[in-house]
């Protein structure tokens, strides 16, 4: 007859053995979801690179006619300080003689 110390021991071998199965499964599955995150992790970043490329492209687009408007506007009021400066001298000049 077997006693209840092997019975026991053999139990817990089974179950021992059982948990080692299914914690190799879940080590397999784990291995290929990380694959597949890795995969979406890295497709993600070639995308947000293109975007950033994209962002850069336009940033430099915004500089350029932030400049030249900012060289028009200048002009123009350039323009307009001499018109009003020499009317200023002019009146200045009347004013001397």
């Amino acid at each position: 007859m077997v006693d209840i110390n092997s019975f026991l021991l053999m139990i817990l071998y089974i179950l021992g053995a059982v948990l080692l199965v299914v914690l190799i499964i879940l080590g397999i599955k784990l291995i290929n979801t990380i694959n597949k995150v890795d995969n979406i992790i890295s497709e993600v970043e070639q995308k947000v690179d293109k975007v950033n490329k994209m962002l850069g492209f336009v940033d430099t687009i915004t500089d350029s006619m932030a400049l030249v408007s900012d060289k028009i506007v200048d002009g123009i009021s350039n323009v307009l300080k001499k018109i009003f400066v020499k009317e200023k001298r002019k009146e200045d000049d009347d004013i001397d003689e």
